[in-house]
């Protein structure tokens, strides 16, 4: 337990940003789940809707800090290869 009234605040906030990574983390991947079961369909249209919207949900956990913006990058290129393989 911290005993310094810093190291309590820290505490606090930290275990605050720890909460709202992990909102921000599991939309990400939820988007990403999304978009598997889209291209799994078969369905271009639905998949390059999903597409867009996993690209938010990435750029905006990247901006946060949630997770790194390279891998956020290389996600999203990755993902836009398996839309772009369906046409």
């Amino acid at each position: 337990m911290p005993n310094t009234e810093s190291a309590k605040k820290r505490l606090r906030s930290s275990v605050r940003r720890r909460f709202i990574n992990r909102v921000r983390k599991s939309r990400a991947k939820t988007s990403e789940r999304r978009l598997a079961d889209a291209i799994a369909s078969g369905d271009a249209a639905v998949a390059k809707q999903a597409l867009s919207v996993c690209f938010s949900e990435l750029d905006r956990a990247a901006k946060a800090g949630s997770i790194h913006k390279n891998k956020a990058d290389r996600k999203k290129q990755r993902l836009a290869l398996r839309v772009n393989k369906m046409a």
